[in-house]
């Protein structure tokens, strides 16, 4: 498969637990490019655009309110197969049902609190990384080790 772009959001509780560096290291480690990063507040105009999905349930505010909460962390991965990679990197949204070894796994016990947002297909990548992020924010580059990574780099 052609490479793929996805959004990863660090939560306001990873941030606050000071896991951002071990939710990045996890995906960097897995061979995933890293392509955009940024650290930033997300107001209550872009988290009800984010969520757009669930408005109207009656958990959407609580959402809107958490995300808004802290800052995050926005990062853009890419790589072959990246919105499945990432997704089973992260592990299932309900950490107490999360695999071992898997970010919300090893780390998390509420689906209140999960630690991070990951794109749940190429298309939602796609949308959701242009609403943190301007095309002119992400750097295309290639790391010397592709190869080893990848067979087909």
């Amino acid at each position: 498969m052609a490479n793929e772009r996805s959004l990863v959001l660090v939560k306001p509780d990873a941030m606050q637990r000071g896991l951002a560096g071990a939710v990045l290291q996890r995906l960097e480690n897995r061979g995933l490019l890293l392509i955009g990063l940024k650290l930033m507040r997300v107001d209550q105009d872009l988290a009800s655009r984010h969520y757009a999905e669930h408005e109207g349930k009656p958990f959407f505010a609580a959402l809107v309110d958490y995300i808004t909460s802290s800052p995050i962390i926005a990062a853009v991965f890419e790589g072959d197969s990246a919105t499945s990679a990432i997704r089973n990197s992260v592990g299932v949204t309900n950490p107490s049902q999360a695999a071992a070894g898997t970010i919300r796994g090893d780390f998390g016990l509420e689906v209140g609190r999960n630690l991070v947002h990951a794109s749940d297909s190429p298309e939602s990548g796609e949308r959701e990384l242009a609403l943190f992020f301007t095309q002119e924010e992400l750097v295309q580059w290639s790391r010397d080790n592709e190869r080893w990574i990848s067979e087909n780099p």
